[in-house]
């Protein structure tokens, strides 16, 4: 009967393989020390792409580099073995999958196996609920191997498959975190998220990338979320404040800086009741310019056909300010920024500063 104990340094690297670099580097080094396998690999053939496309996990003697190679040139296209077509966690012998006397065959074992220095293997085939599949092989020059090694390769199955699901599931995860953040970062859009003091325990690229750039926001050495300007940084400590000490607290905006044009939205943090990691107290989304104006201005004034004075004042007003604010900002008269104005909707075939607006933020700049 099987005892556990007996493979517990499999199961746990198994288990500990997605987080590794290379992934399950030590199962498969320990899994090749214990079938005293020349090789020991797992192969990720992902779905709806090429056979070539693969993902190659090994521990021991590699495929030499001009087989691999010729692998994904062509011979790809004459690999005989039924990957797809396997039994789930059964194990196969190599002469099982290589017919003697099937001509097909052996041309991919004088191509292919010989040269690579494989004359014995067993292989076996792992699905993930989620349709994710992975092939566990062992190899060997010389020497085939007992019933016993093959056992082992059929008893580590569903403990892999377990681990193949934890990492697939990470996966997709991972993939829709990608997309939401690309979105994120198309919009200029980042979150911070802060415990109780104001503390940044965590933050998005995007957001790193806006601090990084100086945007009227930095940590300090304890790690806090400050603004440089003091007036701004009261508020930014107001809200918190309220956020923490309050029982129904409310989001707080603050505008950080109009140069580059930066604003925060502090808002609870929600707490998962069915997540063991702390949420934090609040989660503060950025949204900005890690460019200054003058940046942005001669972009707008290209796109549009603009002169440098009207495309300043374009800038400001897409920045959702009034025409008075915009003309103070820019040191001119409200007089002078109301004729710029009438130029500027001419020449965008803008009605107002609402169809401004709209036609700058989603123009190409959006992306730029």
């Amino acid at each position: 009967m099987f005892v556990i104990q007996e493979e517990t340094d499999l199961l746990s690297a198994a288990f500990d393989g997605p987080f590794e670099q290379p992934m399950w580097q030590t199962f498969l080094e320990r899994l090749r020390v214990r079938t005293r396998a020349d090789s020991a690999s797992i192969t990720f053939r992902p779905p709806n792409r090429s056979r070539n496309a693969t993902i190659h996990l090994f521990a021991g003697r590699a495929m030499p580099r001009e087989l691999a190679q010729m692998y994904e040139r062509d011979v790809w296209e004459r690999d005989p073995l039924p990957y797809f077509d396997l039994r789930e966690e059964r194990v196969y012998s190599l002469s099982e999958l290589l017919l003697p006397g099937d001509p097909v065959h052996d041309a991919f074992r004088r191509d292919m196996m010989i040269p690579n220095k494989v004359n014995a293997m067993r292989l076996m085939r792992i699905t993930e609920p989620g349709g994710v599949s992975a092939w566990i092989s062992i190899n060997r020059e010389t020497n085939d191997f007992t019933p016993a090694d093959g056992a082992l390769l059929s008893r580590i199955g569903p403990h892999f498959r377990r681990a193949l699901r934890c990492y697939a599931e990470i996966e997709r995860q991972k993939a829709s975190a990608r997309i939401a953040d690309n979105v994120m970062a198309r919009l200029n859009f980042g979150w911070i998220r802060l415990d109780a003091n104001g503390v940044v325990m965590e933050e998005s690229q995007e957001a790193a990338k806006l601090m990084q750039y100086g945007v009227g926001l930095r940590r300090t050495r304890s790690g806090r979320l400050i603004a440089d300007d003091p007036l701004i940084d009261r508020k930014l400590s107001r809200a918190m404040r309220a956020i923490v000490k309050e029982a129904n607290p409310r989001p707080h905006a603050i505008n950080v800086s109009m140069d580059p044009w930066v604003n925060l939205l502090i808002v609870p943090a929600a707490p998962d009741p069915q997540s063991p990691t702390a949420s934090g107290a609040a989660v503060a989304y950025i949204q900005g310019d890690n460019r200054s104006r003058s940046d942005r201005h001669e972009q707008i004034a290209e796109l549009f056909g603009l002169l440098p004075s009207e495309a300043r004042l374009a800038l400001a007003l897409s920045n959702g300010q009034s025409i008075a604010e915009a003309a103070q900002s820019l040191g001119i008269t409200v007089e002078t920024a109301r004729n710029y104005s009438k130029k500027i909707y001419a020449k965008m075939g803008a009605r107002g500063q609402s169809d401004l607006i709209r036609f700058i933020l989603t123009s190409v700049l959006a992306l730029s």
